[in-house]
């Protein structure tokens, strides 16, 4: 399984999502089969999200890898619906359902909230679909710069997202100038994994303040490995440098987000230091829209670059990689 792109996404395990009141009080949340409409849910009192890291298998579904904190490794894992809970105060909030299976029996259901949603409130749930899950699972993959983000040229110039144009020639870390080859923009409510991270100005080297997508990887290079990761080549995802400080979630109205898509995945330039674009895989080309290419882009030359998580947990994550880089 080593040779696949792993990714890490963070969920409740299904005994942390129970009916409270309705058809199936006391249960676990399960997949879409089994829901029924109107049943209210809570998240129980000292619910934490877990991360579960999967691979691509066969098919549609993915693979349990062998350092998943949750599941079983090696187990199927397949999406199964997107569900939607209505608070008392009548607001919405979406949630995916993913299926751990073992030989051909469920082994256990996650919740993967796409909204950030608190321990023991009444959610009921008023809707679940299949048609939209694999989209908006995409969707969350899908790296994206705020408005106003600053991307370096090929010549050297520095450019606001919002006006670049398919057909500009960026500067990449790899494979020098580039020619974009897509624009993608949305506007969506900054919640949850949808909530902008904010890199303040100067945290890394960063000339203006930074705001990108919790899942975006920035690539840093470690004059000294300061990180312990074997190698001073490093991709950090942003969510895994929050400190509340220099780096912190904007959870709050909307946001304005614009992607960028070359012939394959590309580190450029943003605000002046190195930062992914989209990177088109099993998980993310469900997200795009039909007018795109979607071949798969091989994501072998920065794979083993990525930090895991438990690495990179620690509350002074930013200075060491500042001094690192710097040193």
């Amino acid at each position: 399984m080593s040779s696949n792109t792993r990714n890490t996404i963070a969920v409740f395990p299904s005994d942390a999502f129970v009916v409270t009141d309705g058809v199936a009080e006391g249960e676990a949340v399960s997949f879409m089969d089994e829901l029924m409409l109107d049943d209210v849910y809570q998240l129980t009192e000292h619910s934490t999200r877990k991360a579960l890291t999967y691979e691509k298998g066969s098919d549609n579904g993915f693979i349990l890898a062998d350092d998943s904190e949750i599941g079983t490794p090696g187990n199927a894992l397949y999406l199964d619906c997107c569900i939607t809970l209505m608070g008392r105060d009548s607001a919405t909030y979406e949630a995916l359902i993913l299926v751990e299976v073992e030989g051909d029996e469920a082994a256990e259901v996650y919740v993967m909230p796409l909204a950030n949603l608190d321990i023991e409130t009444d959610y009921r749930l008023v809707g679940a679909d299949r048609d939209t899950a694999s989209a908006k699972f995409g969707d969350v993959a899908c790296v994206r710069f705020a408005r106003g983000t600053h991307i370096t040229l090929a010549s050297g110039a520095q450019v606001p997202i919002e006006d670049l144009k398919i057909g500009d020639r960026l500067l990449t870390r790899d494979a020098g100038p580039q020619d974009i080859r897509w624009i993608g923009e949305t506007t969506l409510r900054a919640v949850g994994d949808y909530a902008p991270v904010v890199i303040r100005e100067g945290a890394l080297f960063n000339t203006r303040d930074l705001v990108l997508s919790p899942d975006h990887r920035l690539f840093i290079y470690q004059r000294e490995d300061r990180l312990g990761a074997g190698r001073s080549e490093v991709l950090v995802k942003v969510r895994h440098l929050i400190n509340g400080d220099t780096v912190y979630q904007q959870d709050g109205g909307f946001v304005d987000y614009f992607q960028i898509l070359f012939d394959d995945h590309q580190i450029i330039y943003a605000e002046g230091i190195a930062a992914e674009t989209l990177l088109v895989d099993a998980r993310t080309r469900a997200a795009l829209p039909d007018n795109v290419a979607k071949d798969n882009h091989s994501d072998t030359a920065h794979q083993a670059f990525e930090v895991t998580e438990s690495l990179a947990n620690r509350p002074d994550v930013v200075t060491l990689l500042k001094r690192a880089s710097s040193s």
